[in-house]
């Protein structure tokens, strides 16, 4: 097999950052050069993300992280993501109309987690002070970025809706009325307003770190911030996927009772290597159960470029989507002693044992310790798409290709994504985190702040007695998924992608390129990847397809061949189309010294791995 490779693995002794955008990764590494931690250094680079990648996070958005302290000697997650409101519930949505949750609009929010999981973390384990790690991102929102290609895209996608209804985010996204051009220098004040009020307030309640940290977060969720939301979601209504308008849920007291918390990750082994991941609150068990699955799949004999660890892998997917949709979430109705028995190598043992070398074409949940799956009404989808408005776009970002200068074109509508950074600095700290959410097309602009809220509820079911059935005060299960690594009991790995449903999925397929194959990180990140549809969407209207299997065109006819004859519905993609992996890791050579690596994805030339 080829080892070509874009651009080379990064190596180094003193930091490394990859990230989904240029900017973010040195914006990081920055900070890792004038003395900050790896913690630091990612929540400088999470707000830079929210302000140069708008169309696929934001202020108002959500964010899971992953870390390794080595201070601690331990591995923590971060639940960034927000809960619904206590006015959420499926009674309150059929009222208004609804068979699901709709995919834009007020309706569908949360409470925005990304702050508070962002000043948790630099709180417990950064050495910045706020006005540091804010700065960055205040710069290039005062100041101006440059506006990727694929953010235009984004709003030349929804420019109607702004003019016809969401005026609050044409002022921002529609300067003088116009979509903006591509690589021109754009620039967010509302925002970089917000940020500096929040920041001055803070440093006027004290000149301790750690209680500006405390004062931003009390700020954020019961200051100016939660009053300014509520203000907006309980007065205004604005059009959604119904066609009609609607007011929002979201309210002061839905903001200021949550905070982010600190867990212990779930983990799986898988030879040398320790997975961990986060809860049943997010999509990440689905990747345990699938690398457990996998241990007895003889991946080893199968090449990555191969039809035979194509067919495992997506086998293997199938099965465990199958149980993501019949037992993951946090409502009343998940069963936790199902949920972990997933985990365990018994049942995942088992698991593998219903796959063969026919691709299935059965959405197959399990039955863990003899518990009975029960799904949710997977024909609403079809129901809904009958009377939907989706002049606009579906649940996750929407893109249209952009027109050529001398004329307007079609408009090519397509979907996709979130951000990602991972971060490892000299003593050997370890971040992973997956921001998403509040992305600029999703739902207006609350124009006090400057920032849209995110539509995270959409991931909710409304049949009632289902483990993610929308709830009050609870967390939908989000797709959002970073990933930890450990070797041999050492930390050794950070990972993790944008990409919805396709987020672990890419992953798995990254990590036993790697720790079975032995390719470079830079090498499982460029080699030919893939994606399953065996499941119904998480993302608004949520449609159920089987059996499809979409691969880069990179792969040899041969191995296409292969995979159509062994029953796979197999599409064919570009040639650099599927995933968008970033990754560091850490090891010890034979001297004790600590080597840094890092790769990124090269997939729409925006991700980019640094390091020295």
């Amino acid at each position: 097999m080829s080892a070509f490779t874009t651009r080379p693995e990064i190596t180094g002794t003193f930091g490394v950052v990859s990230s989904t955008h240029w900017l973010v990764s040195q914006t990081a590494m920055g900070v890792l050069e004038r003395g900050g931690n790896a913690f630091d250094a990612a929540v400088a680079g999470g707000f830079v993300l929210q302000v140069v990648e708008p169309h696929l996070n934001g202020p108002g958005g959500e964010v899971p992280i992953l870390l390794w302290s080595e201070r601690l000697q331990q591995s923590q997650s971060i639940k960034g993501q927000g809960v619904a409101p206590a006015e959420a519930d499926a009674q309150a949505f059929r009222r208004l109309g609804f068979e699901q949750v709709p995919g834009i609009g007020m309706l569908p929010a949360t409470v925005p987690g990304a702050f508070g999981a962002w000043m948790t973390m630099l709180r417990e384990h950064g050495t910045w002070s706020l006005a540091d790690v804010l700065a960055p991102a205040i710069g290039y929102a005062r100041d101006g970025f440059p506006l990727i290609p694929r953010a235009v895209q984004a709003i030349y996608a929804v420019q109607d809706l702004f003019r016809e209804q969401w005026t609050s985010s044409a002022e921002v996204w529609l300067p003088g009325g116009r979509v903006p051009q591509p690589g021109a220098l754009f620039r967010l004040p509302k925002l970089a307003g917000t940020f500096e009020r929040l920041l001055h307030e803070a440093q006027a309640r004290s000149t301790s770190r750690t209680e500006q940290i405390d004062a931003a977060i009390n700020i954020w969720y019961r200051g100016f911030v939660a009053n300014e939301i509520d203000r907006y979601y309980r007065t205004e209504k604005v059009q959604d996927t119904s066609g009609e308008r609607h007011g929002g849920l979201l309210r002061y007291d839905d903001m200021a009772n949550w905070e982010a918390t600190i867990e212990q990750p779930l983990t799986l082994d898988f030879g040398r290597y320790t997975l961990a991941k986060c809860g049943f609150w997010s999509q990440g068990p689905a990747f345990l159960q699938q690398i457990g699955m996998l241990r007895h799949a003889d991946l080893g004999s199968h090449l990555p470029h191969t039809a035979g660890f194509v067919h495992r892998i997506a086998e293997a997917a199938k099965l465990a989507m199958a149980d993501r949709l019949a037992w993951y979430g946090d409502a009343p109705g998940a069963q936790r002693a199902a949920q972990m028995a997933l985990l365990s190598d018994d049942y995942l043992r088992a698991r593998w044992q219903e796959t063969g070398e026919r691709a299935s074409a059965e959405l197959r949940p399990g039955a863990p310790q003899g518990f009975a799956p029960r799904l949710p009404d997977l024909q609403v989808a079809e129901r809904t798409l009958r009377t939907a408005d989706m002049r606009f776009g579906i649940g996750e970002p929407t893109f249209a290709a952009l027109p050529p200068v001398s004329e307007w074109a079609e408009r090519e509508v397509f979907v996709g994504d979130t951000c990602h950074i991972d971060v490892i600095d000299r003593d050997g700290n370890m971040v992973a985190a997956t921001p998403s959410g509040g992305w600029l097309s999703s739902s207006p602009v609350v124009p006090a702040l400057g920032f849209a809220i995110n539509t995270r509820l959409q991931m909710t079911w409304m049949d009632e007695g289902l483990p993610n059935t929308v709830t009050p005060r609870v967390m939908p299960c989000t797709t959002l998924s970073p990933s930890l690594a450990l070797r041999d009991g050492e930390p050794y790995m950070v990972f993790g992608t944008p990409g919805g449903d396709q987020q672990d999925q890419w992953s798995p397929a990254f990590f036993l390129r790697h720790a079975v194959h032995g390719m470079n990180l830079q090498e499982a990140i460029d080699a030919p990847a893939w994606h399953i549809d065996h499941f119904p969407a998480s993302f608004w209207p949520r449609q159920t397809k089987l059996n499809q299997l979409t691969l880069e065109s990179r792969f040899a006819p041969e191995e296409i061949a292969a995979l159509r004859a062994a029953g796979h519905e197999v599409k064919i993609g570009d040639a650099w189309s599927e995933s968008r992996m970033s990754a560091c890791s850490r090891e010890r050579d034979a001297q004790g010294r600590l080597l840094l690596r890092a790769a990124a994805n090269p997939r729409g030339m925006q991700g980019y791995a640094v390091g020295r």
